[in-house]
């Protein structure tokens, strides 16, 4: 009897215990409203700061827009992540990154400080190299070769005798007008980022002497920038890039003149000629009065011998 009855308390304890288990609760919390506050407002604005750094661009100043933007989202992360205490790992990533984005800032900004120019120097970058999307480095280079001197000439001062002057640099006219003549006779005026010598850069090679055909002086006081002939191969057997850079604007600024010489040109007639055909500089003169015979463009009505 008292075994049947242990039995059965037992048993009655036991679906007692059944009635009172109660289900056991997610492992994580389920959210029910959003999070308001400034914690909130700083997580939203970190994103938003993130979002615009990731549209910066290239080069130097799309670096420090980038990592500048990239700063402050994180900052901002680091701000939210302090205010909640469970968010310790966060905070310390947050941290890491805010740390390692700091300090690119800085480098590019010291970077950007040790490209800066002179005036002259930044409107010889926009006039003639930017366009061709050379960076600051490399025209950083091209300035730390001419030595950084900018030089004057007076108003009726010489760059160049003909016959007489060495051809030993590359110049680039910065402001001023310089005439250009040959025996007297006057051939164009070089206006300001116009180079001095192309033609007679681009008709020496590297390990060939020579002197100028033509006199160069000064209209009125001018100011250049000249890179030796020595100093500027070496730099562009170290860096192909800007011997390409360089061989191109030269060239286009020797077909720029020709254009203008082209306008000039007549023959005895009075008939105008295009330099752009083959050259006549080197023919001996009776060959030269013949090929003018030839460009001769007869007048209608009049009769030919």
């Amino acid at each position: 009897m008292r075994y049947c009855f242990l039995l059965f308390y037992e048993a009655g304890d036991f679906e007692v215990m059944n009635l009172t288990v109660k289900l056991a609760s997610p492992a994580l919390p389920l959210c029910e409203e959003w999070k308001e506050g400034l914690d909130g407002s700083l997580f939203h604005l970190a994103n938003i700061l993130l979002f615009l750094g990731f549209m910066g661009g290239s080069g130097f100043y799309g670096l420090l827009y980038l990592f500048t933007f990239m700063t402050l989202g994180f900052f901002c992360s680091i701000l939210w992540a302090w205010s909640d205490p469970c968010t310790t790992d966060a905070f310390l990533w947050n941290f890491a990154l805010f740390g390692v984005c700091l300090a690119q800032v800085l480098y590019i900004a010291y970077k950007l400080r040790s490209l800066t120019f002179d005036k002259d120097f930044e409107d010889l970058y926009n006039c003639m190299f930017k366009r061709l999307g050379v960076s600051l480095t490399h025209f950083g280079k091209i300035v730390a070769s001419s030595d950084g001197a900018v030089h004057t000439l007076e108003k009726g001062q010489c760059f160049a005798v003909e016959e007489k002057t060495q051809i030993d640099k590359l110049s680039v006219l910065l402001s001023g007008r310089i005439r250009v003549t040959v025996k007297g006779e006057f051939l164009h005026y070089i206006h300001p980022f116009q180079f001095l010598d192309s033609p007679e850069w681009d008709s020496l090679r590297p390990s060939e002497e020579g002197i100028f055909q033509v006199t160069l002086h000064a209209d009125n006081q001018c100011r250049y920038i000249a890179w030796r002939r020595k100093k500027l191969y070496l730099l562009f057997a170290k860096h192909r890039y800007i011997a390409r850079i360089f061989a191109l604007i030269v060239r286009n600024d020797i077909a720029e003149k020709l254009y203008s010489l082209s306008d000039k040109a007549f023959d005895r007639a009075g008939h105008h000629f295009d330099l752009r055909l083959p050259s006549y500089c080197h023919m001996p003169e009776p060959e030269l009065e013949r090929a003018h015979d030839l460009l001769e463009v007869p007048i209608p009505g009049e009769r030919t011998a």
